[in-house]
Parts: C-alpha cells; structure tokens; sequence
C-alpha cells in the first residue's frame, strides 16, 4: 500500500531540511573564505607563519571597520542556520566557526590592535623573515613578492598609526621591556640591499623563468628594496626612537593601566579559550610548580648527586659533555633526534601528515616553528645552534615540542586534513601550545631521556611553563614588578639571568600568551586520564592522539565534546 504524498513529505522533511542547512552552512563558510582570501587577513592564525602574498592587509581604521561589519554579517547569517540539522564535521564546524566569529567580535573591542609589537617580535620581523620560508616556483610567485615589496610602505604607515593612536590613548609598552628595541628595526639599516633579506630570493631562481626575465626581476627587486624598504623602515625607527618610546608605558603590567583588567581577561581567555580567572590561573601555577620540583629533588636524588637544586644544574651545566662541539654538531644532534623519534610515531599515532620539515641553525630565540604555507613547501623548524644556547639535556624536549610529535606534527596533519578552508590554518594557543608541551612528555614514553640530566631538562622545560602561569598574573592581574617576576622565574628554572630577563620582558609585552601552553597541556592530560579510566583494557593511546590532532585546532571546550564522544562510541 502506498503512503500519502503529505506522510512521505513528513518522513522526507528532516534530511531535506538538513540537504538545505548543509548547503546553506558550506555557502556561508566559503563566502567568509574568499573574503578573507581578499582581505589578506586570516583571523587566529600562527604568526610565525605570516607569508606575504600580493597585496598586504588594509590596516587603517576604514579596513578595521569594514572587516567588523562583514564579521556581524556572517554572524547574523549563522544565526539562521540550526546547529541540529548538521551532521557529523558540519556540526564541529559550526561550533568552531561560531566560537571565532564571537571572539573575533570581542577582538574589535579590545585593545589587541595598538600592540603590533612584542618583545618577540613585529610586523616588521615578520616580514623581513618571511621570504626565507615562501616558495618561489615559477613567476607568479615573484610578481606577487614583488607586489608586496611595493605595498610595504603603506603597510607600516597603517601599523605606525595604530602605534600612534594607542600611544595618544596611553596604551603603550613597559619601558624597561622595550629597551634597545629598535635593534630589531636598525638591523635591517645601513646594509648592501643585496645583501638584505628580501633580496635573498632573486639571488637563485627557477631555471623555467628566462635569464632576461630573471635579470628584470632582480632589477626590480633591488629597486623596490632601495627606494620603498628601507625608507621604510628607517621611517619605522625614527618613529619608534622619537615619539613611541618617550611615551612608553610606567608600569609592567596591563593591568596597571585603566580597562586594564578587562583587557588582560579578554587576553587570558583569547588565548586559554577557557574561562579560567586570573587567580585561579595563578593557584594552579604554583600547584604545578610544587609538583614539578618535587620530581626534581627525585631526579637529583637518583643521579647520586649531593647537592641541591640550583647545585645540580650548575653541576651539569659545567659538564663538558652537556654541550656539543660546533654549531653543526648541535644541528645534526637534533636531526638525530627528530629522526629517532620519527621511528616511534607509529606506535603512537595512526594518521601521519604527508608533509616534512627542515631545521634551520638560524634563529634569533631560542627555538620556534614555521608551518608550511602550502604543500610545495616543508615546515621549518628554527634553533639557536649556538652551542653554549643549547645543552644536550634540553635539545629533546625542544625537538620535541617544536617539530615532532610537537608543532609539526600537528599543524602539518591539519593543512591535509578534509575540512573547510578555515580550520586548516587555525591556530588556538593552548591547542597547539599545549599539545606541543604534552608531546615533551610523550618523549618519555617513547623511550627518551635516558639520563638523569636528561630528565632534569625535560623537567626544567615543564617547571619554565608552570612558572609562566604564576608570573604572567602576577605582572598582569596582580601588581607585580619586573623583578619579582624574574626573581620568581630564577628561584625555579635553569634558565640563564639573559634568558629570565627576555622571558619576562616577552610575557610583559604580550599579555596572557605565556599562559596557554601549560593550560592546554594539562586539559590534554586530562582528558587522555578521563579517558583511560572510562575505557579501561578498551583504551587505544593511538586512536585517542589521532581524535585529538584529527580535527585542526581547537578551543579546549570543543575538544572536550569530541574526546567525550568518542569515549562514548568506544564503549
């Protein structure tokens, strides 16, 4: 017997609702994707990985406010589409997609935009380092560089007013932080342009591209350095000596400043994607850092050593055999130990990115990650292979952390991963932070830190963090000076004096940041513990890594709900 046409509409309804909200959410998802394609401007993206390409982004208050009204437009339009007829990704992409529009609306509000400079770094160090990680294949790629270089001026003229504009409002950096400063802007000044890098990717080209056309291109190249660069950036540098510095802020802390507690809480949360308070972040520091030392006495006390904390580390920062013998040395340990850990990944994980890395003994800190800008390109993971930067006992846990089964691992699963074009460059801190410092930990069920010093490192690394928790609240949320910041981080770490001042003067300027790695990684602990209780003899450690690197990056919430069902349908 046939049903009536109005009861088969009923039974059809649901799916075709859900055909249509599909539709409807994927348009959305690529109408926001092309605009930020236009814009130049993807929100929430690792910035170590900034790769000019044309134009450069619109920075002025005309971009800003146009970029604000698209992102309430798409949340308008999101607000009409129901979560519960999306299925499967879909709904994960919804919460995600959701979850950064709203911060992103919370980002127009704040004061992120008058701080374009950190200790660590700015735009303009973003792009002059740039060009050694961007792939130059054919001639598209230099006519769009070149671009760039042509548009530089009015990209720092855009960053310059927002500088200006947070300087007439008080909002300016510490004094002491920002010291010396202009280093980082001078260095790029008084040199042979060829010998600067933006020329760096003229000087060996794709042999498809003509001697003639190559002769062109350099000639181009060399110009716009010489008469758009430069000027530029010694514009930059009488800016910053002459009217940003005289304005630079009293007081370490954000907080000090009026509205600022609400900005460090917009800034702890940014970061975190908790919403944990200041003090509770600070209780939980010091919890950790009475755990972590704890385990530190215990190493000390099996290596046989008599002595106390600060007496072992000066003990086996001594030890000869704690350093490599050249710079290369240092590089080629650490390639030893990438690939020895290359080996254990099976066990470990059952989806492995395609895409490599390179190591780079070039870098001003002390270790970083570059994601690949597509996949021409490797990842790049940079380390100081200065010898005496680098002791042995801690090139593990930083190998670890930043290329594999750290950064490069999970930022190089994501770029491959099927799922909108949005997710794969996300970059949540306390994910990728915290995931990177949960796979130092993992070294250790692989089969590293055979040594008692070994384990110190890894130990002392993880101890850095915790102290981030109680020293960033400290300066931001609690008054603290600089030097009791760096008083506390030298009480605790083995960390050198140099190295404690940078660290401070890095959390100074770039508050709440410090917080996400520790955060992240004990929520990912966590949650592995949840899991191992629920599941029992039925835990698979493989299938749990590949559930929480599987998805991109994510807001702690959001991993939460995709870890808990997946324990559900494991059981």
């Amino acid at each position: 017997m046939r049903k009536p046409f109005l009861a088969i509409c009923a039974l059809l309804a649901p799916s075709l609702a859900s055909a249509d909200t599909t539709t409807d959410f994927h348009q959305l998802l690529e109408k926001h994707w092309q605009n930020a394609e236009q814009e130049q401007v993807f929100f929430r993206t690792d910035p170590d990985g900034w790769k000019p390409h044309g134009k450069l982004a619109d920075f002025s208050p005309e971009g800003f406010a146009r970029r604000e009204a698209f992102n309430n437009q798409i949340l308008d339009a999101l607000a009409n589409i129901p979560l519960d007829e999306l299925t499967g990704e879909d709904k994960v992409s919804y919460r995600l997609f959701a979850y950064e529009r709203q911060t992103e609306k919370a980002y127009y509000a704040s004061w992120d935009r008058y701080f374009p400079m950190n200790f660590l770094s700015g735009w303009h160090t973003y792009f002059a380092d740039a060009p050694a990680n961007m792939a130059f294949l054919n001639l598209d790629d230099y006519q769009q560089y070149l671009v760039s270089l042509a548009d530089f001026p009015r990209f720092n003229d855009e960053n310059i007013a927002l500088m200006q504009a947070g300087a007439d409002k008080g909002l300016t950096q510490y004094c002491e932080s920002f010291k010396g400063y202009e280093s980082t802007i001078s260095a790029y000044l008084g040199k042979d342009p060829k010998q600067s890098p933006w020329y760096a990717p003229f000087t060996h080209m794709p042999g498809q591209i003509s001697s003639a056309k190559q002769q062109e291109l350099r000639q181009q190249g060399l110009a716009m350095i010489e008469d758009k660069i430069l000027p530029a950036y010694q514009h930059l540098y009488d800016f910053f000596t002459q009217e940003y510095m005289p304005k630079c802020r009293q007081q370490a802390g954000i907080g000090s400043l009026a509205g600022g507690a609400d900005y460090y809480a917009y800034t702890a949360e940014f970061y975190t994607t908790t919403n944990m308070s200041p003090q509770a972040i600070h209780t939980l520091g010091k919890s950790e850092v009475a755990r972590i030392y704890a385990e530190m006495q215990e190493v000390i006390k099996q290596s046989g050593f008599s002595g106390d904390f600060k007496a072992y580390l000066a003990h086996i920062a001594a030890d000869p055999s704690s350093y490599a013998e050249s710079r290369q040395d240092v590089i080629e340990k650490t390639a030893f130990i990438a690939q020895k850990m290359y080996g254990q990944l099976p066990k470990f994980f059952g989806n492995l990115p395609r895409n490599t890395f390179a190591i780079n003994g070039d870098s001003r800190r002390l270790a970083y990650y570059m994601p690949p800008s597509d996949s021409a390109s490797p990842g790049t993971y940079f380390i100081n292979s200065d010898v005496k930067m680098q002791p042995l006992y801690n090139l593990t846990s930083l190998t670890l952390h930043e290329a594999i089964p750290g950064h490069h691992l999970q930022t190089a699963l994501a770029m491959e991963l099927d799922m909108p074009e949005f997710r794969k460059t996300l970059n949540h801190s306390a994910f990728g932070e915290g995931w990177a410092l949960y796979s130092e930990r993992l070294g250790k069920e692989a089969g590293f830190y055979q040594t008692p010093a070994e384990d110190f490192g890894r130990l002392g690394f993880e101890m850095w963090r915790a102290c981030r928790l109680v020293v960033d609240t400290g300066i931001h949320a609690m008054g603290w000076s600089r030097q009791q910041a760096i008083d506390y981080l030298k009480q605790y770490t083995a960390l050198t004096d140099q190295a404690i001042a940078d660290q401070i003067d890095r959390y100074i300027t770039w508050p709440g940041q410090a917080l996400s790695y520790k955060i992240g990684e004990l929520k990912i602990r966590q949650f592995r513990q949840h899991a191992e209780q629920v599941l029992g003899e039925k835990f698979d450690l493989r299938a749990f890594h590949d559930q929480v690197i599987g998805h991109g990056s994510l807001p702690i919430d959001v991993l939460e709900d995709i870890l808990n069902d997946w324990i559900s349908a494991q059981q």
